[in-house]
């Protein structure tokens, strides 16, 4: 005959377990369920809210802008339109025109489209460009509910220290504010072919990311002070070093791009080489740019720049070679074409000159170049 305490066990140890429970759910030890309620924030700072009236003013102004390229297919050779990138822009005047960096539609074959704070889009077209400075302008037919311009500060008067303030669309996420303060001054970069440098640009640790390019840099008085345009980062993600275009830049250049479709930069009208002033100043133990050929008629002809020569033996002899506009040192063809952009067309710059082992002062009206 089998034991009956194993059941008998079972039944008290259940009976124990219904008892904890029963003694549970009367409020044993239970703390008693008390409804939360909001703890009052009380006003926003005075800064906060400088902030939130900033971004809701200027959002209108900036815009979304994607473009697309044109792809064949390999097999039916049939032309494809897909989606090529995104970035920003801002709206520049009361005509449509919005001002971007140039590499946010570089490759765009298929076209862009400019998206406003609204959602309306609108199809838009090339106004002009500029290599030299990442600028590009598009034009949209916004036939009513314009949005206003964004306001234009200046950057010549920036202070390192300065708060600043970013709107674009990082990773395709429209419309994003990120705040910093002017990090540093006088930044350079290389173009994006190589062939020049960027000067002046505005260091931030403002949030930069792909997608923010071409979207304004804005001052506390929600004045556009840059157009937002590059980051430095080993990842590909804001590091907090973002660069942008100083307006002043910008000034110079897009009214140009708005009128001729191009900018025209200033010029002395002389040949350079930048392979060849390296060799010369390695030769000759000076840095500068060697002034290899002088247009005839030129800013530099008028001005009594010499040329470098050949003589009857086959000896190159050389000519001047420039070392300072205006008391800043040029030391490349890049920084010299850099450093004359600075000006317009008409005004008269100071060249330091290094001709034959002496050096000299020369005055030279700048041309538009040709």
């Amino acid at each position: 005959m089998k034991s009956s305490r194993p059941l008998l066990f079972g039944v008290l140890l259940g009976a124990l377990a219904a008892g904890l429970v029963a003694v549970m759910r009367l409020g044993w030890g239970a703390a008693p369920v008390v409804d939360r309620t909001v703890t009052p924030r009380g006003e926003l700072d005075a800064d906060e809210k400088a902030t939130i009236a900033l971004f809701e003013h200027a959002r209108e102004s900036v815009v979304y802008i994607s473009t697309s390229e044109l792809v064949r297919d390999f097999w039916s050779r049939d032309v494809q339109k897909v989606p090529q990138g995104t970035g920003s822009g801002f709206i520049w005047d009361d005509a449509g025109d919005v001002v971007t960096n140039l590499h946010v539609i570089a490759d765009a074959s298929g076209g862009a489209t400019v998206r406003l704070a609204d959602g309306r889009d609108y199809p838009a077209t090339l106004v002009g460009y500029s290599e030299l400075h990442d600028i590009a302008v598009l034009r949209i037919n916004v036939d009513f509910k314009r949005p206003k311009p964004v306001p234009i500060g200046t950057s010549g008067d920036l202070k390192v220290g300065q708060k600043v303030f970013a709107i674009g669309n990082p990773f395709g996420l429209d419309w994003t504010l990120t705040t910093g303060i002017v990090s540093a001054l006088d930044r350079s970069q290389p173009t994006e072919d190589g062939q020049g440098i960027i000067e002046h640009l505005i260091q931030t640790d403002a949030a930069i990311n792909p997608g923010n390019s071409g979207g304004p840099l804005l001052d506390s008085a929600g004045r556009l002070v840059g157009i937002n345009a590059s980051i430095y980062s080993p990842s590909g993600a804001s590091a907090g070093i973002g660069f942008a275009i100083p307006v002043d830049t910008v000034m110079r250049v897009v009214p140009q791009l708005i009128h001729n479709g191009r900018y025209t930069r200033p010029s002395l009208g002389i040949q350079t080489d930048e392979d060849i002033n390296e060799r010369v100043s390695q030769v000759l133990g000076v840095k500068g740019v060697a002034v290899l050929r002088v247009a005839r008629g030129s800013a530099a002809a008028q001005a009594g720049l010499q040329a470098l020569q050949v003589s009857r033996r086959g000896e190159i002899v050389a000519g001047d070679i420039i070392t300072a506009v205006n008391g800043v040192a040029v030391e490349s063809v890049a920084h010299l074409d850099s450093r004359l952009d600075d000006f317009a067309v008409g005004a008269t710059v100071t060249l330091d000159v290094w001709r034959q082992g002496k050096k000299l002062k020369v005055s030279a009206k700048l041309q538009a170049e040709r």
